[in-house]
């Protein structure tokens, strides 16, 4: 019993078609994700731009990278850059608790180099 009287080549261009729609899937998301995030443009540019895209696809988009791509990586690096610093921000943060301060202080306490009126003053200070 066959199913489907289909050739090899049918199948390998039926693939390559779905893997070029998506990779314009892709690649359309990205282009209006930048679009939209770039303060720099006005709105009517940036209507401009998505109707150009939806409107001639392969074209748009390819005009889109050659014409704006520089400046494309270049918002996408400062995103980076700005996402690494929050992180950093973070993590100083979260490195520097109440907790592991007050449990430094006890060691101190322990090894005799405060005493118990000096610790009670800086446990105090930290965690107020």
């Amino acid at each position: 019993m066959v199913l489907a009287d289909i050739s090899l080549g049918e199948v390998f261009l039926s693939v390559l078609w779905f893997c070029g729609l998506f990779l314009w899937i892709a690649l359309a998301l990205m282009i209006f994700s930048d679009l939209f995030s770039d303060y720099e443009l006005s709105g009517w540019w940036k209507a401009a731009w998505t109707i150009f895209i939806i409107a001639l696809p392969l074209v748009g988009v390819l005009i889109y990278l050659i014409g704006r791509g520089e400046s494309m990586r270049k918002r996408q690096l400062a995103r980076a850059q700005q996402n690494e610093k929050a992180f950093e921000s973070f993590v100083r943060t979260a490195a520097n608790s109440p907790a592991d301060d007050i449990a430094k202080l006890h060691e101190l306490k322990e090894k005799g180099v405060i005493d118990e009126a000096e610790f009670t003053r800086l446990k105090a200070k930290v965690a107020g």
